[in-house]
């Protein structure tokens, strides 16, 4: 046998080496030819129009035929910084960001851990408060309309009313300030759900030994949560926050439905200012800077949170 290895091809003998024991036989290439069709609708989708968008935004861009797009130079980046609507957007979808990723955190961490402690019914309750999360904005935003009606009918007016706080209806997207209480409101509600499951993972996979050493230790209900869950899962605190901080600051369809912005841009975000100047105004490399100064501060405030929160913490009672 091992004179008929050695009179093989060198492939041929590995294969059949490979093949005695018990293995099978790749060529090292494969995998990658597996890899290639989804690289390359990644290049194609995603890389190139990002290349292609950087290009734009030193342009005049026109889509119009026969006009011709003017190199401009950093000029759009100038008005940008320029431009107060545009600042006054991003103070909103700032706000707006810390407002949703504070409360799906805290109302995230709360619903897990009370989850995690039903016995019966687990499932039940995971895939009801995951439900906000795979509905449509469309179809949830329509659902705040009809929730936040200005007339009576509307069912925060109603309920409001009726417990006596409110003495007549509000008409809430009329307003800035009420009107940021519907669009926070959706905010949370909508990914509350996510946060939840994520925790909830984190959870199941702490040990219970060691909440029965905290007990024997004479650590109470919130000592353990603050000396130990939450240090264990302090990975999973940091990746929930960056990414729902990224999410926040991508707002955009609840605020287009809700409000358009108005009343006076007052609640205008990022992206509906994006949108509105490149397909309202049809001036595409503006539009195209205004998204590259905003990828730039979600990429700070990533960097930002995760050498924040990612420092080494001890468990200890």
């Amino acid at each position: 046998m091992a004179t008929q290895l050695r009179t093989l091809p060198a492939a041929a003998r590995v294969r059949s080496q490979h093949q005695q024991r018990g293995k099978p036989y790749y060529r090292w290439y494969v995998p990658y030819l597996f890899l290639i069709p989804g690289l390359a609708l990644y290049l194609l989708w995603t890389v190139y129009p990002l290349f292609y968008q950087l290009y734009i935004s030193f342009f005049d861009w026109k889509i119009i035929p026969g006009q011709e797009s003017v190199f401009v130079g950093l000029a759009n980046y100038q008005r940008a910084f320029a431009d107060k609507t545009f600042w006054l957007a991003m103070r909103n979808t700032a706000g707006y960001a810390v407002i949703t990723v504070f409360g799906q955190l805290i109302g995230g961490l709360a619903l897990a851990i009370l989850v995690n402690r039903v016995i019966t019914g687990k499932r039940f309750f995971r895939t009801v408060y995951y439900l906000p999360v795979v509905t449509s904005w469309v179809v949830v935003s329509f659902l705040f309309i009809y929730l936040f009606n200005p007339g009576e009918a509307g069912v925060i007016n109603s309920v409001l009313m009726r417990l006596g706080i409110l003495s007549k209806p509000v008409s809430w997207m009329a307003s800035s300030d009420t009107a940021w209480v519907a669009i926070n409101s959706l905010g949370i509600w909508k990914g509350i759900g996510w946060a939840m499951v994520i925790f909830l993972a984190a959870l199941q996979s702490i040990p219970t030994e060691l909440y029965e050493a905290g007990a024997i230790d004479g650590a109470n209900e919130f000592q353990r949560l603050l000396y130990l869950t939450l240090p264990l899962i302090r990975r999973t605190v940091l990746f929930v926050v960056v990414a729902l901080m990224i999410g926040g600051f991508q707002v955009f369809l609840s605020v287009l439905i809700l409000t358009g912005g108005g009343p006076l841009h007052r609640t205008e975000v990022a992206l509906t200012y994006m949108f509105d100047q490149s397909f309202g105004n049809l001036q595409f490399g503006y539009g195209a800077a205004l998204s590259y100064i905003l990828a730039i501060v979600i990429v700070i405030v990533s960097v930002l949170q995760t050498r924040l929160f990612g420092r080494r913490q001890e468990v200890e009672f």
